[in-house]
Order: structure tokens, then C-alpha cells, then sequence
């Protein structure tokens, strides 16, 4: 099979490999559809994501949908939740599974992910497409999930008002839900024009307001300074970008001052029921946010295009 491995900083080299070898509890599948993330970028352009490190080629992408090969399910297109908790610690017993320590993810760490013609993967985490879905919207089902989960820990209330800072696909995903879910004004901004236009035109206006709860969707500190500035007295702050560097900073008096609730948003869980559900009936937009396509072998070029951020998403089929 023809796999894309990340061998260094900028470094991904497409190849020929065996199939992988399918466990207890699990199903091939034939991968048709990976979407590129910020967190893919992260460990394109930096060999690494937070304390992680690349100390072994890896297989990156974590956004995918597929059809199962073999075994009673054969023929099925799904999307594939890209964690694996262990289903026994604390955290996973309680209803977090997206906590769990030992969570095993998709393109991270030891654990090759998508980009690659075949995964074998636990057939629990394999959720049905229906016919109503594409499997580009299959892989576009993971940044929907992460902003569900945001959204959740927002605790959007009918009648709030909401800002998105950083309009890439999950900050443009957050406008359509706060939409979707009541809030009275969206305000969203991006340095990039053509994001910032995007967030117009799913209905978001530009940022001039105070706002009940703020969404840092881009990673840096200007835009955890934005959104804290943004934020009413009282409001909740939500850090859902992952920063270049593993720290955050912002000026403590103004987060102090107005008493902001912090919350730091990790990935999603169980979502695919919910994500599925909302794209089926056109409640939510995510083929649209799909501006890039490449084949596996002109994997280096998508992950060019991507990191110059010319579009919005870019899938590798």
C-alpha cells in the first residue's frame, strides 16, 4: 500500500508498505478521505505537538473516513473516531474518555494514523455514514466534533452573545453551531481576509461587542488577548487552539479583573452520533469549508498548501 510518512520537519515521504496487520476487535479500512488539521501542521513544521516529539517516522492525519474490507461489515463506509481510551481508568469510566490518560490517537506519538491506503482499527470507533454524506464529510466529522466539544464547554445559553477568534475550519464550524444553538450575535475575527470573509458569510459579524462566551480557536496569544479582552465580566473563555510553543500567555489583569472562567478544550467526546446527525439534516455546512483536494502521493504539496493557510481545508483522497 502507498503510505505518506513525516521523517523530519517538512519532511514526508510517500512509499510503498505492507498492509497493516488487523487485531482482535478490529477492521481494515480502506481510507478514502483525510483531512489535514492544525495539529497535523504542527507536527509537519515542527516534527512535534506540545511535549511530543517525532522519534520515529510517523503516519500523521486523524481526520478520516473509509470503507470497512472484509469481516460483516464489509463494504460499509465510515468515519473512524481517531482516540482510543483505555476504557478503564477514571476518567474513561466517568463519562471522559477525550481525558484518558492513555487515550492512543491517530498520527500522535507511536500510533501511525491516516495517511495511508489501509488502517486497521477497532471497529467500535468505525460510526456509519449515511448515504446523505460523502466521505470528504466523513472526515470532516472529527473538526465538527472538536467543535461540539467546545461549544458544550462554552455553556451557550439562548440570547448570548459569542465570539470566534481564529476562522480556520473549527473556528468556522463554532459560528454555525453558536448559530445553530441560540446565541442572538456571532462576532468572529481572523488576520486572514478570506477566513474573516468566510465567518460573514456562515452569518457571524465583525467583532465590535462584548461578548457572554469567547472561543481562542487560532493557537496564538494575540487571540487568547483578544478573546479575554472581548469578554464580558463573568463571561467563560474557551482555549480550543493548540499554541506552537507549549505555553500560553495573556495579561492576567484583565482575565482577573472581569473574573473569566477559563476553559481548555480537549479534542471531543462522543460526538460522531451528534455530528453525523447535524450534517445529515443541513444543520451544519461542512463541505463548503473543503477549498483543497490532493491524491496520496502529492501528500508533501497538500501539506505545503495547508500550512500557507491560502484556503480553508485541505483533504488528501
Amino acid at each position: 500500500m502507498r503510505v505518506a510518512r513525516l521523517h523530519g520537519v517538512k519532511d514526508i515521504r510517500v512509499a510503498d508498505e505492507p498492509s497493516p496487520p488487523v487485531g482482535p476487535g478490529e477492521s481494515l479500512v480502506r481510507v478514502t478521505a483525510v483531512g489535514l488539521c492544525g495539529s497535523d501542521l504542527h507536527w509537519y513544521g515542527e516534527a512535534g505537538i506540545g511535549d511530543a516529539q517525532l522519534d520515529r517516522p510517523l503516519v500523521v492525519g486523524h481526520e478520516f473516513a473509509g470503507v470497512i474490507e472484509g469481516g460483516p461489515r464489509h463494504g460499509e463506509r465510515v468515519a473512524v473516531d481517531p482516540a482510543i481510551p483505555c476504557e478503564a481508568c477514571d476518567m474513561c469510566r466517568q463519562g471522559h474518555p477525550n481525558l484518558c490518560p492513555t487515550v492512543r490517537f491517530a498520527g500522535h506519538g507511536a500510533v501511525d494514523g491516516a495517511l495511508r491506503e489501509y488502517v486497521g482499527w477497532p471497529s467500535a470507533l468505525l460510526h456509519p455514514l449515511p448515504d446523505e454524506l460523502s466521505d470528504v464529510d466523513g472526515a470532516m466529522l472529527e473538526p465538527l466534533g472538536v467543535a461540539l466539544h467546545a461549544l458544550d464547554l462554552g455553556h451557550l445559553r439562548l440570547g448570548m452573545t459569542v465570539g470566534v477568534f481564529g476562522c480556520g475550519p473549527i473556528g468556522l464550524l463554532l459560528v454555525q453551531l453558536a448559530l445553530r444553538a441560540g446565541a442572538r450575535t456571532v462576532y468572529a475575527a481572523d488576520p486572514l481576509p478570506h477566513r474573516a470573509q468566510a465567518a460573514l458569510s456562515f452569518g457571524a459579524e465583525h467583532v465590535d461587542g462584548a461578548v457572554d462566551v469567547a472561543f481562542e480557536v487560532a493557537g496564538t496569544d494575540a487571540a487568547v488577548e483578544a478573546a479575554m479582552v472581548a469578554a464580558r465580566p463573568g463571561a467563560r473563555v474557551v482555549l480550543v487552539g493548540i499554541p506552537d510553543s507549549d505555553s500560553t500567555t495573556f495579561p492576567a489583569s484583565v482575565a482577573r479583573r472581569k473574573g473569566l472562567t477559563i476553559a481548555m478544550s480537549r479534542r471531543m467526546k462522543d460526538t460522531y452520533p451528534r455530528a453525523i446527525d447535524l450534517v445529515r439534516r443541513g444543520a451544519v455546512d461542512v463541505a463548503s469549508l473543503v477549498t483543497d483536494r490532493y491524491p496520496l502521493d502529492r501528500a508533501p504539496e497538500a501539506f505545503d498548501a495547508a500550512a500557507d493557510r491560502r484556503g480553508l481545508k485541505v483533504i488528501v483522497e
